[in-house]
């Protein structure tokens, strides 16, 4: 199955600030609190964008730690190496495009993490296999997705603005049911954990910000609702709206976001 997606860094930094700025909880926090990743690990972030969670196991470890970030596009890689400048450039960034052989030998890893990406490989069997191949013995795979209870009101407002339904999404359409089968299947034991993190918004204008910014970077998802710039507008012009109308009846703008977060063992 090929999965039509396209991400950039300006729209996937402002989703990831808005997060900070209105979320009530810390999803690093979070993950490092599940992980606990130990000194001398061998990490491999797949999809890893901007470098973010490169980063994060980075300060954890206080970099003692090797640390691989792979991503397929250059434009969030070059981003990540633009960074990377802190850590005296002890992170490694390499292409990597996960419908495809990845680049390294067997047993390579200890730990793997695939954040808000893996629902998005063209065969679920195909991805997780690899993932596997390059763990080595009592190797953990992490993984986060968004489960089917996720941001019920960023879709509320978008199905009210524009009386059209929501296109399937990848993530909450494959993540908690297809991409968790597979990795039960290929592991020896899975743990799932569940992150819900409440943003709360007192005027339109960061839930606005935030829509505009997902609405953009997966723009190849959303082409029910528009095609090119100005039907773009004029969907964001009709969701500022039910936004507004939104706010002024309940006082705020609680979005959810409910996470899954699988851990699987070698």
């Amino acid at each position: 199955m090929k999965i039509e997606y396209q991400e950039t860094s300006s729209d996937l930094l402002k989703r990831i600030d808005i997060h900070k700025q209105y979320g009530a909880r810390d999803i690093d926090a979070w993950m490092l609190e599940v992980l606990r990743p130990q000194p001398g690990a061998r990490i491999l972030d797949v999809g890893c964008g901007a470098g973010k969670q490169c980063f994060v196991f980075w300060d954890a470890l206080k970099g003692k730690a090797e640390i691989t970030g792979g991503d397929v596009s250059e434009e969030l890689l070059g981003t990540a190496r633009t960074a990377n400048a802190r850590t005296g450039n002890q992170v490694k960034f390499t292409e990597l495009n996960f419908n495809r052989r990845f680049p390294f030998d067997d047993a390579s890893f200890d730990l793997l993490s695939c954040c808000f990406a893996i629902y998005y490989a063209e065969s679920a069997a195909f991805t997780i296999g690899e993932m596997r191949r390059v763990l080595g013995p009592g190797g953990r795979l992490f993984t986060t997705g968004p489960m089917p209870a996720n941001k019920q009101l960023f879709y509320e407002i978008i199905r009210e603005a524009t009386g059209r339904p929501i296109p399937p999404m990848p993530g909450s359409s494959r993540y908690g049911s297809e991409i968790l089968d597979e990795i039960r299947r290929r592991f020896s034991r899975v743990d799932v954990h569940l992150f819900e993190n409440p943003l709360a918004f007192a005027s339109v204008e960061p839930f606005l910000a935030y829509t505009r910014a997902s609405l953009s970077e997966d723009r190849k998802l959303w082409t029910s609702l528009f095609q090119g710039k100005d039907e773009f507008e004029q969907v964001m012009s009709a969701i500022a709206k039910a936004a507004a109308a939104r706010l002024e009846r309940d006082g705020k703008l609680v979005m959810t976001k409910v996470v899954g977060g699988f851990v699987a063992h070698v």
